[in-house]
């Protein structure tokens, strides 16, 4: 009989020599994990340009307030460094229950909240747990670039629902029920939205709650940019109009309101079975949120209406005046800032392409910019731009745009 020694030789031997199987085939990538085609890499480049100036990070630039952080260091301090219950601290879900209360007037019990590591995360444990192989999932278009293959992976089918500058990025009811088939499970939807800023009306989100209470859907409420809105617009729960109180998924996140973005924290208010399901799933995933984390969310919540207005308030500024500088560039044109961080201005007048755009714009005003065909196919002759930086940056990045003259046709 062959020592262990002698079997591992003749094995490396065949593999070798006869070559069976590449290294790549045999540790072969899952197809989940295959990216699909696209076109050029649009920030290819950019590290060239030592005058960089970066307008597609959304993560805010200001600091995460001291009324947050410091509490949270003193109980870490003290001892909060360890798992908490799964569903999260029993401390952070019940001021998670006090916000909801406060903020939109809905008593919410202590088995509707689940603590995230982040909203990226709650909205793929949210499709995991009502999404089966095969549903189809309603995704208003322009749409956060990762939608689809959260989607994906929880075995779903993405439906594009097309939205459009004519109509301010609304939901059209006509066009989103000319879309439902049998197989329709669930409608995604995010206000204020990335990329396109658009805040979605009380009456616009009743007629989209006819329409799901009617074909029996689940609404999937991305609710991340909650406290900015601007110029008389209001964020409005899906989950408070009428009918939709258990037919709605929150899936809400500390990292914008509260510029808690590193902290990797978040929640989800959705009916108890489903809460239940996404803590069988986060078990095997996450287990619990960083325990620092969400102590410095309870201190987020707590002084929420001192911390979140001021926040908004300066990227409403930083909105307005990249606003007021694109309507004076020729061939660019943007909607009157309505919520979010990002302004998503139509090129379409120049004839360029969002990549030729965005290309043009790195290559000759050293500013990059996101295509908007990487938010979907309605995004096309868009760019979106996110005001995470201050006003000084933003005034030097329109100027050298406007100097640029890259829009004007012919």
């Amino acid at each position: 009989m062959k020592s262990n020694e002698a079997l591992i030789a003749d094995t490396q031997f065949s593999w070798n020599t006869k070559g069976v199987k590449t290294m790549q085939e045999t540790m072969r990538i899952a197809q989940r994990c295959i990216l699909p085609p696209s076109g050029p890499n649009f920030a290819e480049g950019a590290s060239q340009y030592p005058d960089l100036i970066n307008l597609t990070i959304g993560d805010p630039d200001l600091a995460t307030p001291s009324q947050i952080l410091e509490p949270a260091f003193e109980d870490a301090r003290q001892g909060h460094t360890k798992y908490t219950a799964t569903k999260g601290d029993p401390a952070l879900r019940e001021e998670i229950c006090r916000y909801y209360q406060r903020a939109y007037g809905l008593d919410i019990a202590l088995e509707e909240v689940f603590v995230t590591t982040a909203g990226c995360i709650g909205m793929t444990e949210a499709l995991l747990a009502v999404i089966d192989p095969g549903d189809e999932v309603i995704v208003p278009d322009p749409y956060f670039m990762i939608y689809p293959d959260q989607i994906r992976m929880a075995g779903g089918v993405p439906v594009p629902l097309p939205t459009c500058w004519e109509e301010g990025f609304a939901l059209n009811p006509q066009r989103l029920e000319s879309l439902i088939t049998p197989k329709t499970r669930a409608i995604l939807l995010n206000t204020p939205n990335n990329p396109t800023g658009a805040v979605y009306t009380k009456e616009n989100l009743e007629q989209v709650a006819e329409i799901c209470i009617r074909h029996d859907l689940v609404a999937i409420c991305d609710d991340i940019y909650t406290g900015f809105v601007y110029g008389g617009s209001q964020f409005v729960p899906m989950i408070t109009i009428e009918g939709m109180r258990h037919r709605t998924i929150c899936v809400n996140s500390f990292s914008k309101n509260f510029v808690m973005t590193g902290m990797r924290v978040g929640n989800l208010v959705a009916p108890p079975h489903v809460i239940e399901a996404v803590d069988y799933l986060n078990g095997f995933l996450m287990y619990t949120a960083p325990s620092i984390s969400q102590r410095a969310a309870i201190y987020a919540l707590r002084d929420a209406e001192q911390i979140t207005p001021a926040i908004a308030a300066e990227f409403g500024r930083r909105l307005e005046y990249a606003a007021e500088r694109i309507g004076r560039i020729p061939g660019m044109s943007v909607h009157k800032p309505q919520g979010s961080i990002y302004l998503f201005p139509s090129i379409r007048e120049s004839g360029l392409s969002s990549r030729q755009a965005a290309a043009l714009l790195l290559e000759k005003a050293h500013v990059l910019t996101m295509p908007g065909d990487e938010f979907g196919a309605c995004g096309e002759g868009y760019l979106r731009i996110a005001c995470t930086q201050a006003i000084p940056v933003l005034e030097q990045a329109f100027d050298r745009i406007e100097q640029a003259g890259l829009f004007q046709k012919g």
